[in-house]
């Protein structure tokens, strides 16, 4: 997953942005729309590329589910808001004069604002839903995550095509699940006991439904939460006393201070 922001002037924010060249939301834009965008924003000696800058942060398959399955349970819901909060400070970190931010929600909008305002008091912070097509300056960040997004899913597939585990012909699509290309590339690419690689999320809903659906030779147990491995070697002890049914005299008979006792 890739999370990205885009900051300008706020003098720009919508005459360049929307008027100009005409941003909106990277999901209602064509991949040429997208790639075209992205393509002036960096070029030197535009208007985009003059006026504006851009940064990205990525969170591999790998890395979302390990924190996904650990037992300190690191959601993807704060796992990406701390994503958006690193995002911030390194431009904050630059110099840049930040007086306004936008930003996208995950889960409810109140709640995300009011944790990114007790950080920085003193911006102006607006969470919305769908900010993407609210918030020129919004857009143009969902432009840039798209597009690296989707430079890195075909480097990921070439590297499997350079490897022969994989048909140039071939393609796993765009990774969401209501894509077809990737629903057919997980079912025919799944190992019976290990599923996939590193390029994919364990944690994610498909990839545990076709585990433990027909196309699984293994059944797979997935471990519920707060099932965690928490015994420890005092809890096979006596505290208080001895008690009757010890599972150590079960086992082994009655103490030798007990057994002399009954001579």
């Amino acid at each position: 997953m890739v999370y990205a922001l885009f900051y300008l002037p706020i003098a720009l924010h919508h005459t360049l942005l929307a008027d100009t060249h005409h941003f909106d939301d990277s999901k209602v834009l064509t991949p040429e729309v997208r790639t075209s965008l992205m393509r002036t924003l960096c070029t030197s000696g535009t208007d985009l590329h003059a006026a504006g800058g851009w940064a990205t942060r990525s969170l591999s398959a790998q890395d979302i589910s390990a924190h996904m399955l650990s037992p300190s349970a690191y959601n993807l819901n704060a796992q990406a808001m701390d994503a958006t909060i690193e995002l911030i400070k390194g431009v904050l970190a630059q110099g840049v004069h930040v007086t306004e931010i936008y930003i996208d929600t995950i889960g409810r909008p109140e709640l995300y604002q009011k944790k990114l305002e007790r950080i920085w008091p003193t911006i102006r912070i607006t969470v919305a839903k769908k900010a993407d097509s609210l918030y020129p300056v919004v857009s143009a960040a969902s432009v840039c995550a798209k597009v690296t997004r989707d430079a890195a899913l075909a480097v990921g597939h070439s590297s499997y095509v350079a490897a022969g585990q994989a048909e140039a012909s071939t393609s796993w699509g765009s990774g969401y699940p209501s894509d077809p290309r990737t629903q057919a590339w997980l079912k025919q690419n799944m190992d019976p006991v290990f599923g996939w690689g590193a390029e994919c999320r364990h944690s994610w809903g498909t990839a545990k439904e076709l585990l433990e659906g027909k196309q699984a030779a293994v059944a797979v147990e997935w471990p519920a939460e707060g099932e965690g491995d928490d015994m420890r070697m005092t809890d096979f002890f006596a505290t208080q006393g001895e008690r009757a049914g010890d599972a150590l005299v079960d086992w082994f008979g009655p103490r030798v201070t007990a057994a002399m006792g009954a001579f």
